[in-house]
């Protein structure tokens, strides 16, 4: 079942202007009359408004007043109006060069008591104009979540108008700061959660759709726990969340994990938690990690509560193996474990020679050998693993522990993984070490069942 993010950006708006547009006047009305794909005509109004949130003319209550009539503004656009909105913030908003260099000539001539002050006024230049209208869009309510999404948004239209790179990049800059792990609260999210929260899972699962309410409810169980990182300001939003199956020994098959037929595990037997579904549910805080902060306080808050729990692992795909696969050239596979032996099976695409039925062992042997050799020896950018879900969890101190035959049968996971998962596996006294060598000197760690296939 899928369901689409519920937009709340316009009644939250509108509770600033509880009298409606009677309480705004004349002008508040012509900024919310402009026409949704912002023509010329309506560009002077909008400037206007902007310069006018920016002076912060009655005070900085008025200030968000307006800026929260501007956002409101922005929501009504089509996507043209908000490319030329972003576009004017972009070029007209940015550093005062004349203040920059008038800062920098009195900075350079401060004398060593004015040093610190001409130092502060040069930095203060060297904001831009913009960033003020940003943190009032903060200071109104769900004005957080607002800008979140503007900065999606802004994500996708910098592909085509790479002018609006330096707004993009301004926002995400104040967003990493407001979105220090410091300031973020674990909650567990169980079947007594809000609905809205409920809501936000089947609708930002990226890994494994729920596929129903049943499903969503197999999944929060009493042998399961769900985990969401929440910042204050946006307390119905999941900015990422890893859901947790208990269970005996590393699980190898993700729709064993996910059938609502199975028995329920009894959790006092259970000796491994394995992590088989972390998803960022917020594309605009992309680029701001908070995936390695959740999984090690998700591991010490189980350890405190199962003190039988031995292994903490996950059961994760490996989605750019078949891409990466496909486009290898004989040459390259001829020096890689395996690779003569996929080579021999002449493979049209890889879903279509697994659904085969003859030659399943060499097929096997093959892909795994590969899959490793993907994972472990073909690096992006010199030290960095090629597939991304396997540098998250290597970043973190992972070890790449086992490689699993047909873990996922579904059309995504034959088409993207080849139907391989693969544990990472998580051993507590040896987190910060590895990830240190990873993140200095691209060492992977390896368990002898993963190096036995790499021979």
């Amino acid at each position: 079942m899928q369901t689409q993010p519920i937009n709340i950006f316009e009644r939250a708006f509108k509770k600033l202007v509880p009298g409606g547009m009677d309480a705004v006047g004349r002008r508040g009305a012509d900024i919310m009359n402009i026409a949704e794909d912002m023509p010329d005509a309506d560009l002077a109004t909008v400037k206007e408004w902007i310069d006018n949130c920016l002076a912060e003319n009655g005070g900085q209550v008025e200030a968000r007043h307006r800026a929260a009539l501007l956002g409101r503004a922005y929501l009504k656009l089509s996507q043209t109006g908000k490319v030329r909105f972003l576009g004017l913030l972009a070029e007209q908003y940015g550093v005062n060069e004349s203040d920059v260099e008038e800062g920098i000539k009195q900075w350079q001539v401060a004398n060593p008591n004015e040093k610190t002050r001409a130092a502060q006024r040069l930095r203060k230049s060297l904001e831009p104009s913009r960033t003020t209208l940003l943190k009032q869009f903060n200071g109104v309510p769900s004005g957080v979540k607002f800008l979140v999404d503007m900065r999606s948004e802004l994500l996708t239209f910098c592909k085509d108008y790479p002018a609006l790179k330096p707004l993009e990049t301004d926002l995400k800059e104040l967003l990493g700061a407001w979105f220090d792990v410091g300031l973020l609260q674990l909650e567990e999210i169980n079947w007594n959660s809000s609905a809205a929260i409920l809501e936000k899972l089947i609708a930002y699962e990226a890994v494994h759709a729920i596929q129903s309410w049943s499903d969503l409810k197999n999944r929060l169980d009493s042998d399961r726990r769900c985990f969401a990182f929440i910042h204050p300001n946006m307390p119905e939003e999941p900015l990422i969340f890893v859901e947790v199956a208990l269970v005996n020994g590393l699980a190898g098959n993700v729709q064993k994990l996910l059938d609502e037929d199975a028995p329920t595990q009894d959790i006092e037997t259970a000796d491994t938690a394995i992590f088989y579904s972390i998803s960022n549910a917020q594309k605009g805080l992309s680029g701001i990690s908070f995936g390695n902060f959740l999984i090690k306080e998700v591991v010490k808050r189980l350890s405190e509560e199962f003190s039988q729990l031995k292994q903490f692992a996950t059961l994760s795909p490996i989605p750019g193996f078949v891409k990466w696969l496909e486009n290898c050239t004989p040459a390259e596979l001829c020096d890689l474990p395996g690779g003569e032996q996929w080579l021999s099976l002449a493979p049209p695409r890889v879903p279509s020679i697994i659904e085969a039925n003859e030659s399943l062992q060499t097929k096997q042997d093959a892909l795994q050998k590969l899959a490793a050799s993907y994972l472990c020896l073909c690096r992006k950018d010199k030290e960095r693993a090629m597939d991304p879900v396997a540098h998250f969890h290597l970043s973190n101190g992972a070890q790449v522990a086992r490689l699993n035959w047909m873990a996922d049968t579904s059309q995504k996971g034959l088409e993207q993984s080849g139907g391989l998962m693969v544990n990472y596996l998580y051993e507590l006294p040896k987190i910060e070490y590895r990830s240190q060598q990873y993140t200095s000197e691209g060492v992977i760690s390896k368990s002898p069942a993963v190096k036995k296939l790499l021979k």
